[in-house]
């Protein structure tokens, strides 16, 4: 009858056929092969006309499209009366994708399919390493990882990639490794595990691509030393919270950190403007652990979990980035904030909010900062000054109607408005305003202190010091 038969050949000895892949191949008259390059091979029964589908792989441009293929041919030969007889390597489930481009497309065409399971290549490397799959042992594809900019790898837990099968790959997997362990991270290659052949060769991350890899090789990655994992900073903070934790911790309130946000967030750009690498390590720590506590309370009252702000937040950045993730086209950075904002335009006239470029700035930030956005926002639709010079008449118009205004709140608006004006005015000379007057206030902080200590020096009292003598110290300290 039509049917598919998928067996797997296990790791690479003949002896590691299970006796239900055996009785099959045995009562079989033809069997298809995904390749003929695997140990198991040379010793499947005699009488057994071997076919393979060696050639898809030098006609197809990628893996994938080989993949696609085999699975295409392998559901026509199901469909014939006596069916087919298919046998890949290893395990069927475990990093065979052939198998299951057969297992989706065998369902809707009515046709069914019996797995013989195979010895994978898992359980030889668990024996070669000796170490226990239980212990939360990650199996990953090294074709699939290769693939991606960061490993999906908890850095506390070991982790087996299987199918390193070039140097090419191994060096684009190296890459994606190195984004989340040290260059020099010890890993183990896996050469033939499950054969006579077996062997391994602990090298360092950086020297992965150095050496020779087949497709009997795989990748063993032990955890870093160190918890450093996203997962383990959030048992922490769960045991902070949890009845056996912190009082302290037990007791905090979205409202009673939101001042500790905004401080771990001043620390870190304070770092950054001090060109402060290991403060500004220790700094964004403080500011993630702010974001996993406000996280912890909404899991602990059930609104929402940090799955869930990752998942958003990975969205939304698919969405506003469809020339990365889609098929659209910028040419220029003012098309891509064009896009930008008309994106976020569709998100909130989908979420029912009126639609305003403004929309969306914390009331909290500071005025300077809120002043700056604002300018920038309004600029990515067009509403701006065409160059700096049409803001310096601004500025200079705004300071001509502060010496116009009569009443106390006629000044503070207008000089409210002379602050906004220079704001702009940075903004279209490419500075970043809070860092400016930031970096202004801690030069006259050290001048003034110096000043101060020049005085003492000499044996003035700051009290009796007349202005001129207060500039001439200024100067003299400003020149220095």
């Amino acid at each position: 009858m039509a049917m598919i038969t998928i067996v797997g050949l296990g790791p690479g000895r003949i002896d590691h056929l299970t006796r239900e892949a055996w009785a099959v191949l045995s009562a079989a008259e033809e069997v298809w092969l995904r390749t003929r390059h695997h140990p198991t091979v040379a010793g499947l029964p005699q009488h057994l006309t071997l076919r393979s589908f060696d050639h898809l792989y030098e006609a197809a441009e990628d893996f994938g499209a080989v993949y696609q293929a085999i699975g295409a041919e392998v559901l026509q030969l199901g469909q014939r009366p006596q069916g087919a007889v298919y046998a890949v390597p290893g395990h069927p489930r475990v990093g065979e994708s052939t198998a299951q481009h057969v297992l989706d497309r065998a369902g809707e065409a009515g046709v069914p399919v019996r797995i013989v399971e195979g010895l994978g290549f898992v359980e030889p490397a668990l024996t070669a390493l000796g170490i226990d799959a239980l212990a939360g042992l990650q199996i990953h594809d090294g074709i699939e990882l290769a693939a991606l900019h960061h490993p999906p790898l908890n850095p506390d837990l070991a982790a087996l990639i299987g199918q390193v099968y070039s140097r090419a790959l191994a060096s684009d997997l190296k890459l994606t490794l190195m984004n989340q362990y040290p260059d020099d991270h010890p890993v183990t290659l896996l050469y033939a595990v499950g054969t006579s052949a077996e062997r391994r060769v602990d090298v360092p991350l950086y020297e992965l691509d150095r050496l020779e890899v087949d497709h009997l090789t795989s990748l063993y990655v032990p955890p870093l030393p160190a918890g450093g994992s996203f997962e383990a900073l959030q048992e922490t903070v769960a045991h902070l919270r949890a009845p056996d934790g912190c009082p302290w911790d037990r007791e905090q309130t979205y409202e009673s950190l939101r001042g500790d946000i905004l401080e771990e967030a001043y620390e870190a750009v304070s770092a950054i403007d001090d060109g402060d690498m290991e403060g500004l390590k220790e700094e964004l720590g403080d500011l993630l652990l702010q974001v996993l506590l406000q996280a912890q309370i909404a899991t602990e009252e059930g609104v929402f979990q940090m799955a869930d702000v990752i998942a958003a937040i990975n969205a939304k950045l698919k969405h506003r980035h469809p020339h990365v993730w889609g098929e659209r086209v910028v040419n220029s950075e003012q098309e891509l904030l064009a896009q930008w904002e008309s994106l976020k335009k569709d998100e909130r006239e989908a979420a029912g909010v009126p639609a305003s470029v403004l929309d969306g700035v914390p009331p909290a930030i500071p005025a300077l900062q809120k002043a700056y956005i604002y300018g920038e926002r309004a600029a990515r639709v067009g509403f701006d000054w065409p160059g700096p010079e049409g803001v310096v008449e601004k500025v200079q118009e705004e300071m001509g109607e502060i010496s116009l205004a009569r009443t106390p709140e006629e000044v503070e608006a207008e000089l409210g408005d002379l602050l906004f004006a220079v704001v702009n005015w940075s903004r279209h000379l490419a500075v970043d305003p809070e860092t400016a007057l930031r970096r202004a206030s801690e030069r006259f902080a050290a001048r003034f202190r110096a000043v101060e200590e020049l005085a003492r020096q000499r044996g003035f009292d700051w009290a009796d010091m007349s202005a001129e003598q207060m500039d001439a110290l200024w100067e003299e300290v400003k020149t220095a």
